[in-house]
């Protein structure tokens, strides 16, 4: 397992209680997610960004040592802001089904055209959508799946079916009652050869330290808590690790940034959290590359997969 640079040092801005506070209150808004994305409130990623959106697919084909795209089905876990990896598929030959917990890609048709243009201009075949005027049209012009569901969106998805799985700082959002199913579910799918590529990012999501692991479970898994939109599942890399040996044959974690000692004193941690080790703590994220799940994995069983009330 190598080691990666030292994390920096959280940005400055209101103290991580003062976060919490707001995004709670603002969460009880009945306003869309398009709404909150003008305002950069609530935002899931990056990937409405032109270029961002082309480098994160193409970092984890290379990543995952696929040579080539064309003609393979690539699955994005929580594609978040936008279905860009649709369009970045499609124009390499590849289809794409993205799956993620709810709707929320920006449904403005102007953006994807802009990337299409953007691929074309690269030397892509990538589609034609200046006659798209909706998210599903783009969606058919990409031959792609936008599956918003989650969890049992994945469990409808044929066995074998899927030759690279990718997600970009998603694993630490699934809930931790799903957290296992979800990864027996991407490594059912997964071809023979098939391979999976995940960046990780441990940090709190609250201004990059640890102080969610000041929170107890039996507040911070609440749903009201759940909906302020700073939730992560808070697992550490040994735990996640157990997860991923326990789903697939072949787990190599190689990279990470960490700090050079815990950021947030043990004492300050709630008492669940205070008996993990100075490595995991030290941990702030790490990239991971998973292959032999396949079809033949046995099913969890309720009890295995963690699929148990949180209250």
């Amino acid at each position: 397992m190598a080691a990666g640079p030292v994390a920096p040092a959280p940005p400055s801005g209101p103290p991580w209680w003062v976060r919490i506070a707001v995004k709670s209150l603002l969460a009880r808004l009945p306003l869309s997610d398009d709404v909150w994305r003008r305002f950069g409130v609530f935002r899931h990623g990056a990937m409405d960004d032109v270029g961002y959106a082309a480098r994160i697919l193409e970092s984890h084909r290379r990543r995952a040592g696929v040579a080539a795209l064309d003609g393979r089905t690539i699955l994005e876990l929580g594609p978040g802001d936008s279905v860009a990896s649709a369009v970045i598929a499609r124009a390499h030959g590849a289809r794409a089904v993205l799956v993620d917990a709810g709707p929320f890609a920006a449904s403005d048709v102007s953006f994807y055209r802009l990337l299409s243009d953007r691929l074309r201009t690269d030397g892509l075949g990538a589609p034609d959508l200046s006659e798209a005027r909706s998210l599903d049209d783009v969606l058919a012009a990409c031959e792609a799946e936008y599956l918003t569901e989650g969890l049992d969106s994945l469990r409808r998805l044929p066995s074998s079916s899927v030759h690279l799985v990718f997600s970009q700082a998603v694993l630490e959002h699934v809930r931790v009652a799903e957290f296992r199913a979800t990864l027996h579910e991407l490594g059912r799918v997964l071809t023979d050869d098939g391979v999976a590529s995940h960046r990780v990012d441990l940090r709190d999501h609250l201004g990059g330290s640890l102080n969610n692991l000041r929170v107890p479970s039996s507040v911070w898994e609440q749903p009201w808590f759940v909906r302020g939109g700073f939730y992560t599942n808070r697992m550490a890399l040994s735990e996640m690790m157990e997860a991923f040996r326990s789903t697939h044959s072949s787990v190599e974690v190689s990279v990470r940034t960490q700090w050079g000692s815990p950021p947030i004193p043990r004492n300050r941690l709630a008492r669940e959290f205070r008996d993990r080790s100075d490595e995991d703590l030290r941990v702030a994220g790490f990239d991971v590359l998973l292959r032999g799940g396949g079809a033949t994995a046995a099913p969890l069983s309720t009890e295995d997969s963690g699929l148990r009330s949180q209250g």
